[in-house]
């Protein structure tokens, strides 16, 4: 079934990407973002980006990246910001698009929570159970290491496939058991349930995940320097962060903003941006991401992906979709 949605929203989207690229210099620039909690939400609410960029920008917010996948495949939007198996996903469908920037490096900010009154106490408690997970997401991934990790065969638990909303909505009215997701319906589900893993712990299994924002191929092409500018945006905005992460407290200025656009309780946004890893530009740049880790992750994400029977077909390099030369000239000038 994972199979055909993946055609579904990839294929279908594709077949109008000759006629939907991104040409004139004055073109409006369409974003797609997530819930995510993360530093560039600040320039984001401030229009740092259109002052950059001098571009009228349209922001779109998702709810999965498979949805921005399929945006971004059908040209409507030109960046997009999605997980590591998404993207592997896209990838391996051959899409034109490129990664620009590692938006996170996940940990505790996403996890599996189970409900409370489920009756799982452990792992092994999952088998019979519903688990409510956005397919094709990081935490679809996770999940499924998570399984594999501990030995339980994904047919023996009941896999939905819910988007956050509506995994939010499902545990409200005592529908699922359990989920891997990311706030704010993370943050909505521990009030009356517990975590039982976190990316964390699945990265240290060997699965780790990230976020990323990509690009349409059309786009870098014709107009690299909007490109650029979205680059020195995001990572000043990472800098800032990382500088002085203590200074992010629940009452700050950008605490409120990211809450604004996210819909998390700004009191849980410090230990969120806390449970994720932000690289600066000499990070990005290196030889762990977009200087060379970054393909690697992406081979190892499609490679379980195809294991799982996930995607059909995983390719030998996926290196044509990272292009590390924005993360790179940033670096000189941060």
């Amino acid at each position: 079934m994972l199979i055909q949605i993946l055609r579904w929203s990839l294929l279908a989207g594709a077949a109008t990407i000759v006629i939907s690229g991104y040409a004139r210099a004055d073109e409006t620039l369409t974003i797609a973002y997530q819930t995510t909690v993360e530093p560039s939400k600040v320039a984001q609410a401030d229009g740092l980006y259109e002052k950059a960029a001098g571009r009228t920008i349209a922001w779109r917010k998702f709810d999965s990246g498979a949805d921005v996948i399929a945006a971004v495949a059908s040209g409507s939007v030109q960046i997009g910001y999605v997980g590591s198996s998404p993207l592997a996903a896209a990838a391996s469908q051959q899409l034109p698009i490129r990664t620009i920037l590692i938006a996170s490096e996940i940990g505790a900010a996403e996890a599996l929570v189970v409900r409370n009154g489920a009756g799982i106490d452990k792992p092994a408690d999952l088998a019979g159970k519903t688990i409510a997970v956005p397919f094709v997401s990081t935490t679809h991934y996770s999940l499924l290491a998570a399984l594999k990790h501990w030995g339980i065969d994904p047919a023996s638990v009941k896999i939905l496939n819910l988007r956050p909303p509506e995994i939010a909505a499902a545990w409200q009215r005592g529908d699922i058991d359990a989920a891997y997701v990311w706030d704010p319906a993370l943050g909505k589900l521990k009030e009356n349930g517990k975590v039982l893993v976190t990316s964390t712990e699945v990265a240290g299994w060997g699965a780790p995940t990230f976020d990323a924002w990509i690009a349409r191929n059309d786009l870098i092409d014709a107009h690299p320097e909007v490109v650029q500018a979205f680059a020195d945006v995001t990572l000043k905005e990472y800098a800032a962060y990382r500088a002085n992460p203590k200074a992010w407290t629940a009452n700050s200025d950008e605490v409120v903003k990211i809450a604004r656009l996210t819909g998390a309780k700004p009191e849980e946004i410090p230990a969120l941006l806390e449970g994720s890893v932000f690289p600066v530009a000499a990070e990005q740049a290196g030889p762990n991401l977009l200087g060379g880790g970054t393909a690697k992750a992406i081979t190892a994400t499609a490679t379980f992906l195809q294991e799982q029977g996930k995607i059909d077909q995983a390719l030998t390099d996926y290196a044509p979709y990272v292009d590390a030369r924005f993360v790179a000239a940033a670096a000189t000038t941060n």
